[in-house]
């Protein structure tokens, strides 16, 4: 028999520096969000594509630095609203075993020259997988390189898996 299927939701939010076109141009375009979501230091990126549109589909593979250990996401972007939000549901897979699916949501608010940041996650995790504190480590993680993606700041030292 598997294991019950663990369900969890989370927020983050942060402020950033710079107005929510910027930042939601760190999302719609390939090439920076590659950058700060899929080239991680230490790991070997196999696979990126992106086609920021709704019903567009995103994929990301990578290798851990331990060389042996595989990750992949696959995205469907549900809902975009430009520089205000976004709305995805994606897979994530350890070594080829999917460990969840979940839905995210990215809203976007104008706070003086800045951006109010909000991200909410609704997840089921699967038996193998990372699980809600991880997965908000994670995300926290990512969200600390798009900030260093879109201000110059240091790149914040990789989290161990």
């Amino acid at each position: 028999m598997t294991a019950p299927v663990k369900h969890a939701t989370f927020a983050i939010e942060r402020s950033y520096p710079v107005p929510p076109e910027k930042v939601f141009a760190a999302f719609s375009d390939p090439k920076i969000k590659q950058r700060w979501f899929a080239d991680n230091p230490g790991w070997t990126t196999s696979a990126y594509s992106l086609d920021f549109r709704a019903g567009g589909r995103e994929h990301s593979s990578r290798t851990a630095p331990d060389g042996k250990n595989t990750y992949a996401n696959d995205t469907l972007y549900q809902d975009i609203v430009p520089n205000q939000r976004i709305i995805f549901a994606y897979t994530m897979e350890a070594n080829g075993k999917r460990i969840s699916a979940s839905l995210g949501t990215v809203e976007l608010e104008a706070a003086g020259k800045g951006t109010k940041f909000i991200f909410t996650e609704q997840a089921a995790f699967f038996e193998g997988g990372d699980g809600p504190v991880m997965r908000k480590t994670g995300w926290t993680w990512l969200f600390e390189r798009l900030n260093s993606e879109l201000t110059g700041a240091p790149v914040p030292k990789p989290i161990a898996h």
